[in-house]
């Protein structure tokens, strides 16, 4: 995609992760709470032990973000990580969640040697599902009742993608 950059997130773009968690559409797909705060983003992005953050930018507008989070604390794990993906509204369906999955999985294992990755999706994100699908991600199971989103339970979809 012509004019995107993937990079390491860093601590100054807390105010554009708050600004795209500010988008009902963003946070709904998520398990995040809505009117999130800038101080949480600062110091989730600032922690680099076990999570690793990237943002897709457009000039100078922050537009996306993959984080992997890893275990490496937790030796029968490290070879695991679970990702979480979000794309601003007005970006979405043009290409920039496969540009951070692909930049994701590249670093998971390329860099981290991570063999399995998992995620979790809100059942009815069926333009989710297929991106996940196309990255080799498959279905493992079904979370009944999983999430309370906009004042009613919804079901979540527990998939991974293992590397040979």
């Amino acid at each position: 995609m012509e004019g995107l950059e993937i990079r390491r997130a860093e601590a100054d773009d807390c105010s554009a992760i708050y600004e795209m968690f500010r988008s009902p559409k963003v946070y709904e797909g998520t398990l995040q709470l809505p009117y999130p705060s800038r101080e949480q983003w600062r110091k989730r992005i600032a922690e680099t032990d076990s999570c690793y953050s990237l943002v897709a930018v457009s000039g100078e507008h922050v537009i996306g973000m993959i984080t992997i989070d890893t275990f490496p604390h937790k030796p029968r794990r490290r070879h695991a990580g679970i990702i979480g993906i979000s794309v601003t509204d007005t970006w979405q369906g043009k290409g920039v969640g496969r540009a951070l999955m692909q930049a994701g999985i590249d670093l998971s294992d390329k860099w981290l040697n991570l063999t399995r990755l998992e995620l979790e999706v809100y059942a009815d994100n069926e333009a989710a599902i297929r991106l996940y699908e196309r990255f080799g991600f498959e279905r493992e199971g079904l979370l009944r009742q999983h999430a309370f989103r906009d004042g009613r339970f919804v079901d979540s979809i527990v998939m991974a993608r293992l590397r040979s």
